[in-house]
């Protein structure tokens, strides 16, 4: 029950709501318990022949009286019991996807997302049906059992209640030696949902790919193999579990007969009324269903602790990225321009993995213009991802207004900086929400306007039937690759950052948008980045990095770096003004556009 320490605090703060819950079930027991001696004293009465016109009221309102306290008691506790395990739902899953949001990028590219949907849905959901129905069962087995145990010893005496719960030793030991067995077999059911969960996940989002290359019929016979093997996982646990209940039945029922021809005996003997008889004889038929309930927990905490096992491993994981406990301060107020400095950086993503940065050093002057370019593989987007610290430097220092990164608080890094990523990604709300998604409260209509316009993509939207309240699909799936990027920019251009980053956003983009988008960038008083394989997205920065082989091998001006015929980014030029040419662009254009 160790997994279970992690939802300490949550039951320190709910415990009295548990605890009145809890209460209201023993008063529903005993109230439960009492009716076999109504039964008894009604019985014995009618065997000795005085019952009248009061003792059958009595006996009848009776009945009546601890039925309403039974109904009354269940309502009380299934609002605290079951209403408190749904207050347990909600705390838990809020509770993982805030530890989702602190984690950080190493952590996400060695998860796979179905695996981490799979504990906010079904874990969390076993949790809860443990911490509820759990709860009730385990109240039930060991407090029903023993208010029966303490009923029969008054009733009929410690000898007779003995014989009559002669099936409690077995049934302890056949609890005890499946339990271990359940919580294997929970483990593999949970296992499983996640590779379903997962394999479902995966095709949903690249259900475009499967239909171009025409394996509907190969990922069909995939997702069935993952099925029937959560199949037979629940199988196997249902095989196990599915043997509480026919032996506890099998147990109760043998201990019934002999209680049965016991009770008879006594009878006969003149040591047993029949009103005695008749309570013992229901004593015994309620000892059925605490007996069962023994079974009942054991699988419904098994399957709760296997759960809770695994959304502890995620609860324990820790980000290889923290936040400093006490930043610091950039000395840059709001609206200030921000200077910014890799000094000596080297990096790569793992120990005995090859190196992606070598000593790369670079400034970035207030409201300067600077353009990475290079290769696929040397080291651009990384830059990009340092800077925001996805991941830390493996040496060296990258500085904001001469402080270090890792001194600073996110909400300061994040708020200063805005980064609009190759691979565009949309949330599932309308166009207008996703520009003003960085808005705390309520989105101002003109600045998303005015965020729209500068990315050229007004005309697109007031173009669509419901202009910008028109509902984006999952990922913008409804939206083109330069649609989607534009929206991207203006996202970013919303939060008014004061460093500007595109990695590649622009290469969706047509070359006459570009260059609108790239001059409306010269207009803004900011700092920008801009990383592109594009000599036209770059040639106008203040000043361009060629990357090669995690170092930068050239630096200068667009002009400089012509004057460098062997150098990459002359050799680039070249190769990307034939390619306009060829496609019948006017020379000049190009030339002065390249």
């Amino acid at each position: 029950m160790r997994e279970y320490r992690s939802i300490l605090p949550f039951l320190q703060k709910n415990k009295w709501r548990y605890l009145l819950g809890i209460a209201a079930l023993l008063f529903v027991n005993a109230a439960n318990l009492l009716v076999p001696q109504v039964m008894r004293i009604f019985t014995d009465w009618a065997q000795e022949g005085v019952l009248n016109a009061q003792r059958i009221a009595w006996a009848a309102w009776g009945i009546v009286i601890l039925g309403l306290t039974v109904a009354a008691g269940r309502y009380v506790w299934r609002i605290y019991i079951f209403g408190t395990a749904r207050r347990l739902e909600h705390w838990l899953r809020d509770l993982l996807f805030q530890k989702y949001l602190s984690l950080d990028d190493h952590f996400f590219n060695h998860h796979r997302t179905g695996d981490l949907m799979a504990h906010v849905t079904n874990d969390v959901l076993m949790v809860r049906n443990s911490m509820g129905g759990g709860i009730i069962l385990i109240t039930d087995a060991i407090f029903m059992s023993l208010f029966t145990v303490f009923m029969m010893i008054y009733t009929v005496g410690l000898k007779t209640a003995l014989v009559a719960l002669g099936a409690l030793p077995f049934i302890t030991v056949m609890v005890l030696g499946l339990s271990r067995p359940l919580h294997r077999r929970s483990r593999a059911v949970q296992d499983t949902f996640s590779d379903l969960t997962t394999e479902v996940q995966e095709n949903i989002s690249g259900i475009n790919n499967i239909k171009a290359f025409g394996i509907e019929e190969n990922q069909l016979a995939s997702f069935e193999e993952v099925n029937r093997t959560y199949q037979e996982k629940n199988m196997d646990l249902l095989r196990l579990s599915a043997l509480f209940d026919p032996l506890i039945q099998l147990i109760s029922g043998v201990a019934l007969a002999i209680f049965i021809f016991f009770g008879i005996q006594r009878m006969q003997a003149g040591f047993l009324s029949l009103g005695d008889f008749i309570a013992v004889l229901n004593y015994v038929l309620l000892m059925v269903w605490p007996l069962m309930a023994i079974g009942l927990v054991v699988n419904s905490f098994q399957r709760g602790i296997a759960s809770m096992g695994r959304i502890n491993e995620i609860l324990a994981a820790r980000p290889r990225v923290e936040e400093a406990q006490n930043p610091a301060c950039s000395g840059s107020g709001e609206g200030a321009p921000v200077r910014i400095e890799f000094r000596d950086v080297w990096f790569r993503y793992g120990d005995g993995l090859p190196w992606v940065l070598k000593g790369v050093s670079f400034t970035l002057d207030k409201n300067e213009s600077l353009a990475i370019l290079g290769r696929t593989g040397t080291g651009k987007t990384t830059l990009l991802m340092l800077l925001l610290r996805r991941y830390d430097v493996s040496s060296g220092q990258i500085l904001v207004n001469g402080k270090d990164v890792r001194d600073l608080s996110y909400e300061e890094l994040y708020s200063s900086i805005a980064l609009v990523e190759q691979e565009t990604f949309l949330f599932s709300r309308t166009i207008a929400g996703n520009i003003a998604f960085s808005a705390d409260g309520q989105s101002d209509l003109d600045k998303v306007q005015e965020a729209a316009a500068f990315a050229r993509v007004a005309g697109d939207i007031e173009a669509m039937p419901d202009g910008y309240e028109t509902w984006v699909g999952e990922r913008g799936v409804t939206l083109s690759g330069g649609q989607k990027q534009r929206l991207a920019i203006a996202r970013a251009y919303y939060r008014e950052p004061r460093v500007l980053v595109l990695d590649d956003s622009l290469s969706a983009v047509d070359t006459n948008t570009e260059r609108d988008i790239l001059r409306h960038l010269e207009d803004l008083h900011q700092s920008l980045i801009l990383v592109s394989q594009r000599v036209s997205t770059v040639q106008r920065a203040d000043r361009i990095l060629v990357l090669e082989d995690g170092v930068i091998a050239q630096a200068g001006r667009h002009d400089q770096l012509l004057e460098e015929p062997e150098g990459f980014y002359a050799r680039l030029y070249q190769r990307q003004l034939l390619e306009h040419e060829l496609k019948g662009e006017e020379g000049k254009e190009d030339e002065s556009e390249l």
